[in-house]
């Protein structure tokens, strides 16, 4: 399902809230691109760690980190299946940036002002023809405050825990649900709390509370909006 016109879709929401699983599968759905800003600061963190820029803390050097952004260089590749990965100076690290390693580290880089300013600008670049689809903590408030659809996804913690804790064990991952579920609750407080774009709803967002939605039922309300958000633009 497509249309000729072009508009901006922002959804934004807590961590593995599913927010990239809807996003992606609309973007599919209606032909638009699909960009995963999430994946993108992740990207960033894992070149940090690889840089020897994050303490044993798990703090990053802010100031060097910032100093050496134009080391990096981050994209999406699409396969023959219709998958998207995220390639990091032409490397595919989506498997690695998926780790509950980069997780416990993410949420510190991305409160760091610089690092959110250069990832806004490169994510505002990819949305200057419309026809997007991103998700994130800060995308309908900060980067595309005029997009036409702002979703905000939330559920509880344990919930989204859960989710991610299954994720992780499927793919090799030796965690636990505890350690899923602090790593949660962390990121949480850290997004909420930071100086630089905290994680927000926008004013005229629609929220989504998908705790006792099955894939499906969320899919069809997302899609439902976007058709809205057509008609009305």
């Amino acid at each position: 399902m497509s249309s000729d016109k072009k508009i901006i879709i922002a959804i934004d929401g807590y961590s593995s809230s599913g927010k990239s699983t809807m996003a992606r599968h609309l973007a599919s759905a209606i032909g638009y691109r699909y960009i995963d800003s999430g994946a993108m600061y992740r990207a960033v963190t894992l070149w940090a760690m690889r840089a020897g820029l994050i303490g044993d803390d798990l703090a990053p050097d802010a100031d060097a980190l910032v100093s050496r952004l134009g080391e990096i260089s981050i994209d999406f590749s699409v396969n023959p299946d219709g998958t998207q990965h995220t390639m990091l100076n032409g490397e595919d690290v989506e498997s690695a940036i998926r780790t509950l390693e980069v997780s416990d580290r993410v949420s510190p880089v991305a409160a760091i002002g610089g690092v959110r300013k250069a990832l806004t600008s490169m994510q505002r670049a990819m949305g200057v023809e419309k026809g997007i689809v991103m998700d994130g903590r800060d995308i309908g408030t900060a980067v595309f405050p005029q997009a036409e659809l702002k979703v905000f996804v939330d559920a509880s913690a344990e919930c989204r825990a859960e989710r991610r804790y299954k994720e992780l064990k499927a793919k090799g991952e030796d965690v636990t649900y505890e350690d899923v579920l602090n790593n949660v609750r962390t990121r949480d407080r850290i997004d909420e709390t930071r100086e630089e774009s905290p994680l927000r709803k926008a004013a005229d967002a629609v929220s989504l509370d998908n705790s006792a939605m099955s894939t499906d039922e969320q899919n069809e309300i997302l899609l439902g909006l976007y058709e809205k958000a057509i008609r009305n633009s």
